[in-house]
């Protein structure tokens, strides 16, 4: 048993014995199917606090000859499967966390020299009968090893992209990039390594660094793949919690759902649920974990559009992007697109790859954002809609249709540019920032456009006495026509399960006045 060679099990071991500890064993029944393939090399890039460190000792405490795990696992999913006994404790791990040697090592330039002197000590005292020379790099340390005993290896770097996130000098940067190279761009070696796990936040840098990591699989925030469901919690996960805990779940996902990862629908900030769930309360947890600057800091930068897809988005709007286009660095951005693929893999955003979109995935990140902006100057009209819509909010409540029209009003104009004062998504998102408040008392649902109507809105409350509402909204026509268009519709599905009070709100705006008419009537649903 080592530091970095065949580590313990104790991390594992304090894991379990956390309050709440999430069953993801079955990450290991899917690292199993890789090994000794060629698909055997594994890069997993999530958002901090996602959970990244706890797999990487769940996977190093499986593996690792250094231990006996088999209590660990035996009441695990795993433990079930038809390989768990194959490889249980049977393979050589090498593990360490790239960011705690960063913050360890004194002398900086010294980090590749430190780790690997650390490793090949703990191969001499491990393997005694293999003779290792001072002068041996790592990768050629592990091949004699392996050419005298057979013996291969399960690689796994945690934070391996810290010194990409801390734009580490260059002297560095190269050097960790040669020691990657060694290690997994070796042919030679290759046979040795029965499987490689990385994990960061960012994907494998398209630049210097992915001539050096080619041969990995890359699964991230844009592309989970076969690894979606151990990314974050799924719904399932997160109601039994809920249950346990005697929380709402529907309050629950609406702070902390919105991660579509392809085939898993949602996926919940696991931090922010273990906080709700210790708590007892819904609150922002996981992003008081670190500083809004890091998203204020991208939020701000010059690029054509930006301003414009960022109201969208906190009005609940989805945005077009191109996550290919960005280099996964710290340093190369060049449009929108690199800014909003950064938050993506930061997890500020969410990222639809059905429709090649981003949006801001649930109530704890949009208070960010709105923290983020709002001593901005761009921002100030964005805002002060925010600030506003608790007042538009009780107008609505207490039938004031005066007030509302001159809230949306107001609203329209503030939260568009004259070239898109007509445009249906603006208006859309326009009426997603008046009604920004509303988050907090009600699961906001948004429809579609169709026919004449230019976004029409159902919140449904999750707080007692207050009404539900169905906002229509027109174009040139008539507030009473808009009443008439939701009585004509369907809203079985929308409201299949809400009994109480109802209010039917028909806006109008005329595009020439930029004047909005407001009608609002009311019906109970028994």
């Amino acid at each position: 048993m080592g530091i970095y060679l065949n580590p313990s099990n104790v991390l594992l071991r304090q894991d379990r014995k956390t309050k709440i500890f999430i069953d993801k064993s079955m990450i290991i029944a899917e690292l199993n199917e890789l090994i000794d393939s060629s698909e055997k090399f594994v890069c997993v890039s999530r958002p901090r606090r996602f959970g990244k460190s706890m797999a990487g000792n769940m996977i190093s405490a499986y593996y690792s000859k250094g231990c006996d795990s088999r209590e660990l696992f035996e009441d695990l999913k795993i433990s079930a499967t038809k390989d768990f006994e194959t490889y249980l404790n049977k393979l050589n791990v090498i593990k360490f966390d790239l960011n705690a040697a960063y913050r360890n090592v004194k002398n900086k330039s010294n980090l590749v020299d430190f780790i690997t002197d650390m490793i090949k000590d703990e191969l001499k005292e491990t393997f005694p009968s293999v003779k290792l020379h001072d002068e041996d790099t790592l990768p050629t340390a592990i091949m004699r090893v392996y050419a005298k005993t057979g013996e291969t290896f399960v690689i796994i770097i945690d934070e391996y992209d810290v010194l990409v996130r801390e734009q580490a000098e260059s002297k560095l940067f190269n050097e960790y990039l040669e020691f990657l190279n060694g290690l997994f761009k070796n042919a030679d070696l290759s046979p040795a390594i029965s499987l490689a796990y990385l994990t960061g936040i960012l994907p494998i840098v398209r630049d210097k660094i992915q001539s050096k990591l080619n041969l990995f699989t890359e699964y991230s925030m844009t592309d989970a793949g076969r690894f979606a469901e151990f990314v974050g919690f799924t719904a399932k996960e997160t109601q039994d919690l809920c249950e346990q805990y005697a929380m709402d779940y529907e309050e629950c996902k609406r702070w902390y759902d919105g991660y579509d990862l392809d085939y898993v629908k949602e996926i919940f900030s696991p931090r922010s649920v273990v906080s709700a769930m210790d708590r007892q309360r819904f609150g922002s947890y996981w992003t008081q974990t670190g500083s809004y600057e890091a998203l204020k800091n991208y939020i701000l930068l010059d690029f054509a559009g930006i301003r414009d897809d960022v109201v969208t988005m906190m009005g609940g709007g989805k945005v077009d992007v191109n996550v290919y286009k960005y280099l996964n660095t710290m340093t190369d951005f060049h449009s929108k697109d690199d800014v909003f693929t950064y938050l993506i893999h930061l997890g500020y955003l969410a990222y639809d790859r059905v429709n090649c979109q981003c949006y801001i995935p649930n109530s704890e990140i949009r208070e960010q954002w709105a923290i983020s902006v709002e001593y901005e100057d761009d921002y100030k009209p964005v805002i002060k809609l925010v600030n506003d819509s608790k007042a538009l909010l009780d107008a609505t409540i207490r039938k004031d249709e005066k007030a509302v029209a001159a809230a949306l009003t107001e609203a329209h104009i503030r939260a568009t540019n004259p070239l898109t004062y007509n445009n249906e998504a603006s208006f859309q998102s326009a009426i997603g920032l008046a009604y920004f408040y509303a988050n907090t008392k009600y699961t906001v649902i948004k429809e579609l456009p169709t026919g004449d109507g230019y976004a029409d809105l159902a919140l449904i409350p999750y707080v007692p006495n207050i009404p539900a509402m169905i906002i229509e909204l027109k174009n040139k026509k008539s507030a009473e026509s808009a009443i008439n268009q939701i009585m004509e519709k369907k809203y079985d599905d929308i409201l299949e399960h809400y009994r109480g009070n109802l209010l039917f709100v028909g806006i109008n705006y005329d595009p020439k006045t930029k004047k909005h008419q407001c009608k609002i009537e009311e019906c109970v649903i028994e």
